[in-house]
């Protein structure tokens, strides 16, 4: 397991905001009744950069960012079970270029929804458990990974319906994985983290030839040789708690626990020993009444930015990248005042968007500075 090295103390960042940018609200929309958990922007495509999706109850949305804070409603994809929830949608594509939504939740199924004609493309049928996660390989957008309650994270080829990869085993997660992401560049390389306080970074390199293999079998997707991968090449004990998000920052990883803060930290690989290593806390961005677990941040497209929710409907808006940490802007409203499960912010940073546990999307954007 990794130790933290004395003489390398993380920086941690001051809860006074700079007032770098402003961000003021410009529309409010109570979806329904039931708890929205996810809000995601379109960064696949960039004819469709000012559209974004939620996912909540048993309904997938499609709305359009306009102008003076408009949101304008798309489509509406509702499962044919009534008592589903979904946790999670990303955006993808098929490999002619068709934006799809890809989703999952309670019952342990991923539709495929194809937005153009707003039918499901595909279902996927594998994971034993509800599924907490799902995240886009923006090198290839028809690659999808998926972190589950069964304590697998699975890689599925969403053009040919095949599940190539299934992240599990002696070396795998103990407890539910709760979040999972590609690396931006290093197209082998992923990360997960989940309710056994780990998160770990798995390589595909061994197995890329299923891959390969899977966007052009032709046989029925269940005869595909689908491959275990039991051994991640890290393990990093960072938190002290449940880990409910984790993302690439180049090959920096930023992670939450439920301990009021954002931990950014680089993890040493040794050579070849597998596992092992040590890990580099660099900085730590503190989040007040961050401490239940399922909340989950974004950033930009350019990783510059953090926005973060709290269980008292607040956002705390991060600069990564800066040392020490530089905290943007914290965004609260008198009637904003339960817990945000997720947020989304646009290309650049001057829209964040977030979706709560009463059913409502709130729409920050940027004041233009006088």
């Amino acid at each position: 397991m990794a130790r933290i090295p004395l003489g390398c103390e993380p920086v941690v960042g001051s809860l006074t905001p700079s007032k770098k940018r402003e961000y003021r609200v410009t529309n409010r929309l109570q979806e329904g009744k039931r708890p929205i958990y996810a809000v995601v922007f379109n960064f696949i495509d960039s004819r469709y950069f000012n559209a974004f999706a939620t996912a909540g109850g048993n309904r997938v949305t499609v709305y359009q960012c306009l102008e003076g804070g408009v949101i304008a409603v798309l489509q509406s994809y509702i499962d044919e079970d009534k008592d589903e929830s979904f946790y999670t949608v990303s955006w993808a594509c098929n490999i002619d270029g068709t934006p799809f939504l890809v989703a999952g939740g309670l019952n342990g199924i991923i539709r495929v929804i194809d937005t153009g004609n707003e039918k499901i493309y595909k279902s996927f049928v594998g994971h034993g458990d509800s599924i907490n996660e799902i995240r886009t390989q923006p090198l290839k957008p028809s690659l999808v990974v998926s972190a589950s309650k069964d304590e697998s994270v699975r890689l599925w080829n969403i053009h040919t319906g095949i599940c190539i990869l299934i992240f599990a085993g002696a070396g795998g997660h103990r407890n539910e994985v709760l979040s999972v992401d590609f690396h931006p560049s290093d197209i082998y390389r992923i990360a997960s983290c989940g309710m056994d306080n780990t998160v770990k970074i798995w390589s595909m390199k061994e197995f890329w030839t299923y891959v390969e293999k899977s966007f052009t079998w032709t046989d029925l997707p269940s005869k595909f040789p689908t491959k275990y991968v039991q051994f991640p090449i890290f393990i990093a004990s960072v938190h002290t708690n449940y880990v409910d998000c984790n993302r690439w920052i180049g090959d920096f990883i930023l992670s939450k626990s439920v301990d009021n803060e954002l931990v950014l930290w680089e993890p040493k690989m040794k050579e070849q020993s597998t596992g092992e290593g040590t890990v580099d806390i660099l900085q730590k961005y503190p989040v007040p009444e961050c401490d239940i677990w399922f909340i989950k941040f974004s950033c930009d497209f350019h990783y510059s930015a953090a926005a973060v929710g709290n269980r008292e409907g607040k956002i705390y808006v991060w600069e990564v990248q800066s040392n020490p940490p530089v905290l943007v802007a914290r965004l609260a409203h008198v009637q904003s005042k339960s817990p945000i499960r997720l947020t989304a912010m646009s290309f650049d940073g001057s829209t964040i968007l977030c979706c709560c546990e009463d059913g409502t999307i709130w729409r920050w954007d940027m004041v233009a500075s006088s």
